[in-house]
């Protein structure tokens, strides 16, 4: 994909930590966070859509991704990390309120925000579940304890617990193929990553249809040069993130919200979350929750597989506000 106009600067936010970030357009600031295993690149259709429709798209790679810093502590990565770094980055480009916009990791992330910080946050569109839609901390158990209840050890999940495995893991299969097989995924079973079966993936996996060649050769280089402990680091802190959160407890998410998902994302068939998220129990947690809209056809990657709607999605709702 050609630069078509996105600029790149990278920001001093917190105690030493720089953030790349990937910006276009003018006008009321849109910020899009990225999940796992991508970058700012994820969001390069919307950067280029939002920003032809009057939107100044920011897109940057969070903490331990990509061209950002990547501090070798797991307890580095907590959400109260991660939101610093992103009021912070708005802090240094004076932009008083976003439109937030997330995706896998970054829905989480952006629900932490509209929890910690909903003064800077205009309206919410959060894009497939990964761990969320916003699960309320239950105070009777963790959140990897309750994954490992479903699904044992070998779930992704709970195998990125242990310190270097899943890095050494991924470095076997060879960090392409890692990507590859990742983004090319459309089974919805629960994604399994036995610790002694490991057999040698071809590296020629088929793309998708909406990813390039070009595409996961830049995903290939930024992470051979950064590595993924980063990124693993935050599954490592989603315990801590749930003792941290004690505080917050009960919170309603009190933000405009539009929630998006595929039919065939692994998380959108949890044990109960269809229900909780047809059935009332997800208004009840997020009170300004306007919409839910499930893609048919669509596996996790929804950003990037169905990029034109997404981008019309995020616009429509943004801008009644």
């Amino acid at each position: 994909m050609e630069d078509q106009g996105i600029s790149h600067r990278t920001v001093e936010v917190n105690d030493g930590i720089s953030i790349h970030v990937a910006e276009k357009g003018e006008g009321p600031a849109v910020l899009l966070l990225h999940g796992f295993p991508e970058l700012w690149y994820s969001w390069r259709h919307q950067i280029l859509g939002l920003a032809d429709r009057g939107y100044r798209a920011l897109a940057p790679d969070l903490r331990g991704y990509g061209d950002s810093s990547a501090p070798p502590s797991v307890a580095s990565y907590s959400a109260f990390h991660i939101v610093g770094d992103l009021v912070a980055l708005l802090d240094a480009l004076a932009v008083p309120q976003v439109f937030l916009v997330g995706h896998d990791w970054g829905a989480l992330v952006a629900w932490y925000m509209c929890l910690f910080r909903p003064d800077r946050v205009k309206a919410l569109v959060n894009l497939s579940i990964a761990l969320v839609p916003f699960i309320p901390r239950n105070p009777a158990g963790k959140l990897v304890d309750y994954f490992r209840s479903l699904y044992g050890d070998d779930y992704y999940i709970c195998r990125f617990q242990e310190p270097g495995a899943s890095e050494a893991y991924i470095d076997r299969l060879g960090t392409e193929s890692f990507l590859r097989a990742v983004f090319a995924s459309r089974n919805p079973a629960p994604f399994l990553m036995p610790k002694e079966a490991f057999v040698p993936l071809d590296r020629q996996i088929p793309l998708p249809d909406w990813l390039s060649e070009e595409d996961i050769s830049y995903f290939t280089s930024k992470f051979e040069k950064s590595g993924f402990t980063g990124p693993v680091n935050y599954y490592r802190c989603m315990d801590l993130n749930w003792e941290l959160g004690a505080p917050w407890c009960g919170v309603k998410i009190q933000v405009p919200t539009k929630f998006i998902v595929g039919d065939l994302d692994l998380a959108y068939h949890y044990p109960g979350i269809q229900d909780y998220l047809h059935r009332g129990g997800f208004k009840q947690d997020v009170p300004m929750l306007e919409e839910v809209v499930v893609m048919e056809g669509v596996a996790h990657f929804i950003n990037q597989e169905k990029a034109h709607e997404i981008t019309d999605h995020i616009y429509h709702f943004i801008r009644k506000f």
